[in-house]
């Protein structure tokens, strides 16, 4: 065993009690490290120091959770989870090079680099993929490393951009079925640039390494990064994991970082960053968020458990403030039949329901955060912003659409409709004016497509059938033309199980209420994709051709446009992962897994981690019928038959 011990440090727990001897001497090290760095450039002034003084490289990746054999589905999104876990260090980092150095500046004296935010026409061209984002030299687009695969080509790029950046930070965002492949790029990191601080973030984190609060202890789950290093399945290779509410207390570890750098930006050590922190919290410095923040030194864990006030999700700073909107997705085709610039957006955190097998139910996330204030009229604003960014369409990644509040869904589109249709950039309410700025920006507005998901049950026993019509009304009107739902499964025996099927009316099953909520979308007017989930508790071969059949009586009814099958993967913290007894057996360290078909035809499939409810001959079948039932509206590869006959399922 590694780890030899845990000290847990309370300090961002308890109420800001000032020491004073504690302020005192912080305060005394940033003027003194102000004063050497002035002397140094030869200023009169702080604020004349040069930013090539006093900044130093990151780099930031989100892993991939795929691998590239022939037939792979790829995701096409922007990396959202890794640009709001950066929002507020890298909004600090922003305000930082505008201000200069200072004691009233986030970062006092020296500050992580992430480049200049993209201009409107560095925006306006962005193209997505590795390539494109390399020729963004200069931009903080160039500071993340986004593959969507992970191969030799990924690692050998990977490997040119630590020798090109020579970070002294490099922070990963992971998923866990992406939590093998950010361990491979620790290591390629380490192997540059041994000294390099490495930062795990990410849904892994969250849901593999929270606090015990009542006995003082960390909680590490079999499939954690610090006990999969501390039993030998991992390499130490990770300095530092957060979990939870993790934006500031990224960025209170980041300004720690800096503070704990010499002033010729050697790399910190661990030990020296653990001081620093310790400084903050002793000197009263407090943060917002509930949040985990763990540094592995040699053989110790220190843990920084902060417990901060709540905050609201709209006062976090935009995503996209440092980065350019580089996905396009083919369900909101622009008038030349090309994919509109699409922008990523959530106005909650979690989902309300309570699904067993689901990583974004507030269960599993820690609570239900949502827009609060006017939410609404934030939104909106937020949409002109990235309106001004260059999106031509926007998609709602919010597991509900305003987690399933209809009088948020009719104000909302009220505001976006009156907006769009106002007259002119002049006739916007003023916080949208200072977006819209040009006749671009305008036209982009006025012909804004956007997206969201919605479920069955939303759409037909939870509400009135007058109110459900009104609402998708209201959605078309604004611009609504793309909806997305989990069908999940068709069949009764296996939705009984699941959270989301909240009316189990004997007359009204399940099925019944996916093809009435599918008859009402499509009266309005609005396209449909739908993902179908299966080896959820109950599944049979009986229940998987049920569903393949049903799903396909959809489709031959026109009633979805795209259909995505998945198999149940296991997440750590789901209730699903316990009662099928794969808490403490789930392999997502391994480097060498033997990703293959059938499992690369599914998102986040891997052998081993996939349901028990499956046999692999389950899954060839499950590949193979649908896309014969389902056709040319699956969304993933035509069945590799070479493949299967070698698997002797054909």
């Amino acid at each position: 065993m590694l780890i030899r011990q845990t000290v847990v440090h309370d300090y961002f727990r308890t109420a800001a009690d000032m020491a004073v001897d504690s302020a005192r001497e912080l305060s005394h090290l940033r003027d003194s490290r102000i004063a050497e760095l002035v002397a140094r450039e030869g200023c009169s002034r702080p604020d004349e120091v040069s930013w090539r003084a006093r900044s130093f490289p990151v780099l930031a990746a989100l892993a991939p959770v795929m691998t590239s054999p022939e037939g792979e589905i790829t995701y096409p999104g922007d990396p959202m989870c890794l640009y709001a876990a950066l929002s507020v260090p890298v909004d600090s980092a922003l305000r930082s090079a505008r201000l200069g150095v200072g004691r009233d500046t986030p970062f006092s004296d020296l500050c992580p680099d992430w480049g200049r935010p993209p201009t409107k026409r560095h925006r306006l061209a962005a193209e997505h993929g590795l390539p494109a984002q390399r020729a963004s030299a200069g931009t903080s687009d160039a500071t993340v490393f986004d593959p969507r695969v992970w191969d030799a080509e990924a690692r050998a790029a990977l490997r040119a951009e630590v020798r090109r950046h020579r970070p002294r930070v490099f922070l990963v965002s992971t998923v866990s079925p992406g939590h093998r492949y950010a361990l491979d790029m620790a290591r390629i990191v380490k192997d540059e640039m041994p000294g390099c601080l490495v930062v795990f973030g990410g849904r892994h984190m969250d849901e593999t390494m929270t606090y015990a609060a009542a006995k003082r202890t960390v909680v590490l789950e079999y499939s954690s990064t610090l006990r999969a290093i501390d039993d030998g399945r991992a390499d130490a290779v990770v300095d530092f994991c957060v979990s939870g509410e993790g934006h500031f207390a990224l960025d209170l570890l980041m300004k720690a970082i800096a503070l704990a750098m010499d002033l010729d930006r050697t790399p910190a050590e661990v030990s020296d960053v653990v001081r620093v922190l310790e400084s903050f919290g002793a000197a009263g410095v407090r943060v917002p968020g509930n949040s985990l923040l763990c540094a592995l030194d040699a053989t110790t864990v220190h843990a920084f458990p902060i417990l901060g006030e709540k905050f609201d999700l709209a006062e976090l700073p935009s995503p996209y403030q440092g980065f350019a909107i580089r996905s396009r997705f083919p369900v909101f085709p622009l008038p030349d039949g090309t994919p509109a610039r699409t922008a990523h957006m959530t106005v909650s955190n979690a989902c309300p329901y309570h699904c067993d097998f689901c990583s974004e139910s507030a269960l599993v996330v820690g609570g239900l955060k949502r827009f609060r204030g006017s939410p609404a009229e934030t939104a909106l604003e937020r949409i002109c912003e990235y309106v001004s960014y260059g999106a031509q369409a926007v998609f709602f990644d919010d597991s509900i659409f305003w987690t399933g509040s209809f009088p948020l869904m009719r104000e909302f589109c009220a505001l976006l409709r009156a907006a769009r249709h106002a007259g002119g950039p002049e006739k916007l309410p003023e916080a949208c004016r200072r977006w819209i700025t040009d006749e671009g920006d305008w036209d982009r507005l006025r012909g804004l497509q956007f997206g969201c998901q919605v479920t069955a049950d939303l759409l037909t026993t939870l509400h009135k059938e007058q109110e459900v019509r009104e609402v998708l009304e209201a959605l078309r009107e604004a611009g609504c033309s793309y909806l997305y739902m989990g069908i999940e499964s068709m069949s009764t025996e296996v939705m009984q199980h699941v959270h989301k099927n909240i009316r189990r009316i004997t007359e009204f099953p399940w099925k019944a209420k996916v093809r009435t909520a599918l008859e009402r979308i499509r009266a309005a007017g609005i396209p449909v994709g739908s993902s179908v989930l299966f080896g959820l508790e109950g599944e049979t071969r009986a229940t998987i051709e049920e569903t393949v059949r049903e799903v396909g009586e959809l489709v031959d009814s026109d009633l979805i446009m795209l259909a995505s099958p998945n198999i149940l993967t296991y997440h750590p913290a789901t209730k699903i992962t316990r009662a099928h007894g794969m808490h403490d057996k789930l392999d997502y360290h391994s480097p060498d897994v033997d990703n293959r078909p059938p499992y690369i035809f599914f998102e986040e499939a891997f052998p081993g981690v996939v349901s028990r409810r499956l046999t692999e001959d389950d899954i060839w079948f499950i590949h193979a019928e649908t896309a014969k039932r389902w056709g040319a509206i699956r969304n993933s590869a035509e069945p590799d038959v070479r493949a299967m006959e070698q698997a002797g399922t054909v």
